[in-house]
């Protein structure tokens, strides 16, 4: 399985479309704790899923760990997440870096299961 990470800055935008027409899915990370960025945050991401309206979608709230940052069911409200389609399968998991960085969270792991699993039912459907 392959990852491409393009960033969320101005201009790596404008590849996003290109490399997003032959994803098997999207993974889109947020910063739970940027509460001004949120509203930025769901533009893009309608902006991206509305291109592929089956294309499944997996959304990692991250840094739940820090005392400023949203819960998961904010995030969900904040980007708008009951409207990305009822033929879209979608997953939003709260995630946080340990301390260190040695260990990684069981939800990670859960999450690069589901992953592997998405990414071989959209590569046989292909």
């Amino acid at each position: 399985m392959e990852f491409l990470e393009i960033g969320g800055s101005e201009p790596f935008r404008s590849y996003w479309e290109m490399y997003l027409s032959r994803g098997l899915l999207l993974v889109f990370v947020v910063d739970s704790a940027d509460h001004k960025r949120l509203p930025e945050a769901k533009k893009y991401l309608h902006q991206l899923i509305g291109t592929n309206p089956v294309l499944p979608l997996v959304v990692f709230a991250n840094k739940q760990d820090l005392e400023a940052a949203y819960h998961i069911t904010d995030i969900h409200e904040a980007l708008a997440l009951s409207e990305v389609g009822n033929d879209r399968k979608m997953f939003l998991f709260g995630t946080q870096v340990t301390e260190d960085g040695s260990e990684i969270p069981s939800i990670i792991q859960d999450a690069r299961d589901l992953i592997a699993h998405l990414a071989a039912d959209m590569s046989d459907q292909a």
